[in-house]
């Protein structure tokens, strides 16, 4: 059994099990197994002083030493970028994310990101973000492709950032696209598994392949028109370009996404016809369960109709509730 122990407010130290050395650092800080491999590769996880792997083999024991909050990173100077905001609270903010703004800084993107908008719009509000993720990732918990539109979850404080990170690696978040794609799903409804890894003919694209992670997919057909379908999905899983790569193995490209063989869109669209909808999870300040939404861009809209399909499915306005318990 590990054994952790907090140390102020930034590190937390505790005796590992045996086994992987990223799912030691998980249990003794209580944050996801993903968010430990980037605390190992960011050098913040360490074990008996010394840097080690993710798949390093412990053999229990060992004090780990996790240090949860990263120093500001003065590269990122926070930029006025206006942001539509779907709901927000003390702990935390749902950002609707327009297509063409890339979440965190990159190579060639070293200014006008979202990172840059949430830096800029603290400082203006006297706010905090959550940094916790790593240098360069602040209030950070998830991430949306650059031409994908829709809602993305951010948290102002490190217990925020650690608990919804929490929720992502442990599948409690639930998620719901909308996209169209070119062809017919094979039924109405339907659940994708299959492996994503690096595409071997293409280092930019993930493809389904045998040595890929786990990734599951569930859909459900809302409607077609002019060789086109509307779906709604639901990733169980958070792969890179997951959907993206599922719907191109079913055979159902999306429209607009030119990458991965969904060719131009109805009514001219040129990028993916991908949007995150809706999202619901347990909010931080009080555990209570939310969900957000979304409704689709002008240009997705403008392509549902050129396609000619109809279906009360997609949200109205942007904004969120509290989900009710029943008595």
């Amino acid at each position: 059994m590990t054994e952790a122990a907090a140390v102020g407010d930034r590190v937390v130290t505790g005796q590992a099990a045996g086994g992987r050395f990223d799912v030691a650092v998980s249990s003794v800080a209580g944050i996801s197994r993903a968010h430990a491999q980037r605390l190992i590769s960011d050098g913040r996880a360490i074990v008996d002083g010394r840097r080690g792997r993710a798949s390093d083999r412990l053999r229990g024991g060992e004090t780990i030493t996790v240090e949860l909050s990263a120093p500001p990173d003065p590269t990122i100077l926070g930029e006025a970028i206006p942001l539509r905001i779907a709901y927000e609270d003390a702990t935390m903010l749902i950002v609707d994310k327009p297509a063409g703004l890339v979440v965190h800084p990159s190579h060639g993107h070293a200014s006008g990101t979202l990172v840059h908008a949430l830096v800029g719009r603290a400082e203006a509000r006297g706010e905090t973000l959550g940094a916790i993720a790593g240098v360069g990732r602040p209030g950070i918990v998830h991430r949306l492709d650059k031409e994908t539109s829709g809602l993305i979850v951010v948290a102002k404080t490190d217990e925020a950032q650690a608990s919804l990170s929490a929720q992502f690696g442990a599948r409690t978040v639930e998620k719901e696209y909308l996209a169209l794609v070119r062809g017919e799903a094979p039924a109405r409804r339907g659940r994708i598994e299959a492996p994503i890894g690096r595409d071997a003919r293409d280092r930019q694209r993930m493809a389904v392949t045998a040595g890929g992670r786990e990734a599951v997919t569930e859909y459900e057909s809302l409607g077609s028109g002019a060789g086109y379908s509307l779906l709604a999905l639901h990733p169980l899983t958070g792969r890179t370009h997951q959907i993206r790569a599922h719907l191109q193995y079913l055979g159902l490209p999306i429209a607009g996404d030119l990458r991965y063989g969904g060719g131009i869109g109805p009514g001219r669209l040129e990028r993916q016809f991908l949007h995150a909808a809706r999202i619901s999870l347990d909010r931080p300040l009080d555990g209570r369960r939310l969900t957000a939404w979304s409704e689709l861009p002008d240009d997705l809209a403008r392509s549902l109709d050129a396609a000619g399909i109809a279906t009360d499915r997609v949200p109205a306005g942007v904004g969120a509730a509290l989900v009710e318990v029943p008595a």
